[in-house]
């Protein structure tokens, strides 16, 4: 049996525990939280991020990282992005000498515009060959509740790739390999950004023909980035890409939506955060993804919006006459 680590019990980690256990690994769920381990040992399930989903047996919680990892073929990276950095240098060595590690994040770190996987490579001493990603139209719940779901798994090495395929496909979720890690990665980090606009735009009242323009002009800024960054267009076209942007954009379960939302009818980012537990990706994230699209002359205009209304004060109201006002031009 295949033996796999996830570090992370927020909810993606939980449910990405429960695909695992789901089919066929023996899973071990690592959080820092004691009263949560517990209440998930003693209840079967994780009450803080996916009450009423029954966990199977074959997922164990763990405050302790060591003994998370001992023996792990796979390890899955659940954090948030902006923390991995600090928390993969506790952690690197405990990992095993060749367990693929695998990330579920979508981010780009700030500071550094470095994507996720080179951050797993430069503090672990990994190779990008060790190194996945996952991607794709994956809202948490509704695959926690077994809803059908595909998914794509990144990596340059194809015999990794397929072997965590094989680790995590149930009849519910259906994962796909891709050798263009890079454009998984920035796609998945963009979209969060994307749907803050969205949901800004639906906070203000607008509607579908609003958020249909953005999720199109915001995959068009999307792979022009990717471009500039050396991935694939036609991975845009993908899961990773459409696939993934459509799900965030539209979804009220997508954190990152909804958070625009809230910005939407006025109120501030700090509010948000408060009136909020779990992570919104891309408000830190908006931040590094405008350095990145700068530091590589790409024009990336609804990222520019989204910055100015998160860190610079910019109303709502007035993010969306800039985008409207802006110099008319060929698609």
């Amino acid at each position: 049996m295949r033996r796999a680590a996830v570090l992370g019990a927020g909810s993606w980690g939980t449910t990405f525990a429960k695909v695992l256990a789901d089919a066929g690994c023996d899973v071990a769920l690592h959080a820092r939280r004691p009263e949560l381990v517990q209440a998930i040992t003693a209840g079967g399930e994780n009450p803080d991020y996916l009450p009423g989903i029954r966990l199977p047996s074959a997922v164990r919680a763990t405050t302790d990282a060591a003994e998370a990892l001992a023996g792990a073929d796979v390890v899955v990276l659940a954090v948030p992005s902006q923390s991995l950095r600090d928390n993969l240098t506790a952690w690197a060595p405990l990992l095993p000498a060749d367990a693929t590690l695998l990330s579920l994040m979508k981010g780009i770190e700030l500071g550094t515009t470095k994507r996720m996987s080179q951050v797993i490579c430069e503090v672990t001493g990994a190779g990008p060959d060790r190194v996945a990603a996952l991607s794709g139209p994956n809202l948490a719940r509704e695959i926690a509740e077994e809803q059908p779901a595909a998914t794509v798994i990144a990596c340059t090495d194809g015999d990794r790739a397929a072997a965590l395929q094989a680790a995590c496909h149930t009849p519910y979720f259906r994962p796909y390999t891709n050798a263009d890690l890079v454009g998984c990665e920035l796609g998945g980090a963009v979209k969060n950004v994307i749907a803050l606009a969205c949901g800004i735009a639906e906070g203000l009242g607008f509607g579908d023909n609003t958020r249909a323009s953005l999720i199109t002009r915001g995959l068009a800024e999307t792979a022009r980035l990717g471009l500039a960054l050396g991935a694939e267009l036609t991975t845009f076209a993908g899961l990773a890409g459409l696939g993934d942007l459509v799900a965030t954009c539209s979804s009220p379960l997508s954190r990152n939506r909804t958070f625009g939302e809230k910005l939407g009818r006025g109120m501030t980012v700090e509010e948000v955060q408060r009136d909020t537990r779990q992570t919104a990706e891309g408000v830190k994230s908006c931040r590094s993804v405008l350095d990145l699209a700068r530091a590589h002359g790409v024009d990336v205009p609804i990222t520019e919006a989204v910055v100015r209304v998160c860190h610079e004060g910019e109303s709502a109201a007035r993010m969306v006459k800039a985008i409207m006002a802006r110099e008319a031009k060929p698609e």
